[in-house]
């Protein structure tokens, strides 16, 4: 599944988030990777000193992995209520998420719907 962020929706997040570089250079690599969001993380991770072993839904997985943070109640309010520099400050304090991965982790979990993300998580602690 490849998302796509649109350029419409980079400018938005850059407006909301003019105050925070790292979280520019994430957008600025969307951007560049033509809004593939996969990509784009994968290049991300490279900069940050990371080793991504796929380039089939890497993004997926790192979101998976935080999901416990992710699906939190404030957290999942947060991010269901769209991208804020609250929400990336308060991702990166609760996981080992530097700011420029946090970024198209947070946009991955919007884009593919936070209820559902969050649903499969929600079932396994009931």
């Amino acid at each position: 599944m490849t998302i796509t962020v649109t350029p419409e929706e980079i400018e938005q997040f850059r407006a909301d988030l003019a105050d925070y570089p790292d979280a520019l250079a994430a957008l600025n690599e969307i951007e560049d990777c033509e809004g593939d969001l996969e990509d784009a993380s994968i290049a991300l991770a490279i900069q940050v000193g990371q080793e991504p072993d796929t380039n089939d839904r890497w993004i997926e997985g790192v979101a998976k992995q935080w999901r416990h943070i992710l699906c939190r109640a404030d957290l999942k309010e947060s991010l269901e209520d769209g991208l804020t520099a609250n929400l990336l400050l308060a991702l990166t304090e609760h996981t080992m998420l530097p700011l420029k991965l946090a970024t198209p982790v947070a946009i991955f979990v919007m884009k593919t719907g936070v209820q559902n993300f969050c649903q499969s998580f929600e079932a396994k602690i009931r």
